[in-house]
């Protein structure tokens, strides 16, 4: 009996009659039913507010594509019909089409099979005594500044001039610009992502089938690892590649002449939350405690498929001028910070990298100060260990910082760097790559370069889903123009499908832009 009354109070104020037989046509008023319980009317009255608010709730529905759960969220945890609620990461679930997954999904292999059978096709050494920190591009340090300690003066609600040194002298040519990116790496890897070693002192190679083998040795330590070239074209080349993160990013079409190389980047480092510091092969040679967070280890991993890909090409038919990066999510970090930190990219692909990638740490904080639900710089460093530890002294104040990420973003100007984030996303802050990677272009803009920088911002996919019919032709003319070297369709790309009223790209960006020559 009282669970009737508690059901019916939604639509039926007491006193009003409720029939409970039909076929009688008897009735009595909710009071009345309630009396029967036995249940005092003032823990009855308490029960049907709470149980009423929830019913409320429970009506609600996520739209498609929004977000419908994770740590802290207080809105809708049901999806509209057609749509289901797909946890991406403890903080952040979201709405997207279908009905969920029916069965275990398999586990994603950590390791490259080898062939049952190798034949060495090629083993070359290549010994580098050990040098300072790498940075990008390289150059002369005795032609550069040497980067003054401390953090400098914060900036706030505005980002670095990327056109002042650190020591508050101005930038005025390419040359100086060399320089500042050189700095601008050495802030970075001390405040954020940990030391990147130089290249080794023995790195070796073999490629057989489609596995290329690499090991690597310094200081009395070796370390071996593989990855696999997949869909190489005919001929004898020396062909394109694209280099992918993990398994995110699958989805990425690649085009017929560019083969892919798949990088088990976890093999590396690991990124399994905050138990994973200091595991994986970079640290079996560098040791556990080394400054480098993940993201760093991951490109140090790129440099050495480099180096073996320079090794081998009369095996590989791979040409190692022309190697693009790729990675979505947590690997899209990755391949922003491999393509920031290694020169002998030609193309950066990062595929909703968020927060820690084409994200600003600056505008997620205002983000999250005006209630959106956004990931920032508090939050990324309790969820993995992608940056140094360094890092977790100035995430409760990035105003501190001598950098953000279109700085990070930056130091692939001039080369190529073709961005593509989901505007569904809320907690990778959408507002926060769109005003970050507008105020990177400035960046090739003054060094005359905007064919070589696209940012798109799109919606209606999945998270990592890419979304062909939006952005397809647009990343096959960045692939043909950096990576095939054939004429193809637009490569000064800046849009979002979505207005971005509340944040204006110049008041963020107050300072002047060179033209760089």
């Amino acid at each position: 009996m009282m669970a009737l009354g508690l059901a019916t109070r939604e639509h039926y104020p007491i006193g009003e009659s409720i029939s409970t037989d039909k076929e009688k046509g008897k009735s009595i008023t909710l009071s009345e039913l309630l009396s029967f319980t036995m249940v005092s009317q003032t823990v009855v009255s308490s029960l049907l507010v709470v149980l009423g608010a929830a019913g409320v709730r429970a009506q609600q529905r996520q739209s498609l594509w929004g977000q419908c759960g994770g740590s802290g969220w207080s809105g809708p945890t049901l999806c509209v019909d057609g749509a289901w609620c797909n946890p991406q990461n403890q903080w952040y679930h979201q709405c997207i089409p279908g009905s969920g997954p029916t069965t275990a999904q398999p586990q994603v292999p950590t390791t490259t099979a080898r062939p049952t059978t190798t034949l060495i096709t090629s083993v070359v050494s290549t010994t580098s005594p050990s040098g300072p920190v790498v940075t990008n591009p390289p150059v002369n340090p005795g032609t550069c500044p040497n980067t003054p300690s401390g953090l400098g003066t914060p900036v706030a609600n505005q980002l670095n001039d990327p056109f002042t040194f650190h020591n508050g002298n101005k930038v005025t040519s390419k040359a100086d610009w060399a320089c500042r990116q050189r700095e601008i790496s050495e802030l970075l890897q001390r405040y954020e992502l940990g030391t990147l070693p130089p290249k080794p002192s023995s790195v070796t190679a073999s490629f057989s089938g489609s596995t290329l083998s690499i090991s690597v040795s310094e200081g009395g330590k070796s370390i071996s690892f593989t990855v696999s070239i997949n869909n190489r074209p005919s001929g004898a080349g020396p062909h394109p590649a694209i280099i992918n993160f993990g398994t995110f990013g699958a989805s990425l079409p690649v085009p017929a002449g560019v083969a892919t190389i798949n990088f088990n980047n976890d093999d590396i480092a690991q990124q399994q939350g905050g138990s994973s510091r200091g595991r994986g092969k970079f640290y079996d040679l560098y040791g556990s405690s080394h400054s480098a967070g993940a993201l760093t280890a991951w490109a140090w991993g790129v440099s050495r498929i480099v180096d073996a890909l320079e090794l081998t090409q009369a095996q590989t038919g791979i040409d190692p001028t022309r190697l693009g990066v790729t990675g979505c999510s947590r690997n899209g970090k990755g391949a922003i910070v491999a393509g920031a930190l290694e020169p002998r990219i030609a193309l950066t692909l990062p595929q909703e990298s968020g927060a820690g990638g084409s994200g600003c740490w600056r505008i997620a904080t205002w983000q999250k100060n005006n209630g959106q639900n956004v990931q920032d710089s508090t939050q990324i460093v309790q969820e993995n260990v992608w940056f140094s530890p360094n890092f977790n002294s100035y995430v409760n104040n990035v105003n501190q910082l001598p950098f953000d990420h279109h700085l990070l973003a930056g130091l692939i100007a001039p080369r190529a760097l073709y961005v593509m984030e989901n505007v569904d996303m809320e907690w990778l802050g959408k507002i926060s790559t769109y005003g970050c990677m507008g105020i990177a272009r400035k960046q090739w803009e003054a060094l005359g370069v905007l064919d070589n920088f696209g940012y798109s911002q799109v919606g209606g996919n999945s998270h990592c889903s890419f979304p062909s019919s939006q952005q397809g032709s647009e990343l096959n003319a960045f692939i043909d123009k950096f990576l095939l070297k054939r004429s193809g369709g637009n490569t000064n790309i800046f849009r979002s499908t979505q207005t971005h009223s509340s944040f204006n790209l110049n008041n963020w960006s107050p300072w002047a832009v060179p033209s760089l020559h």
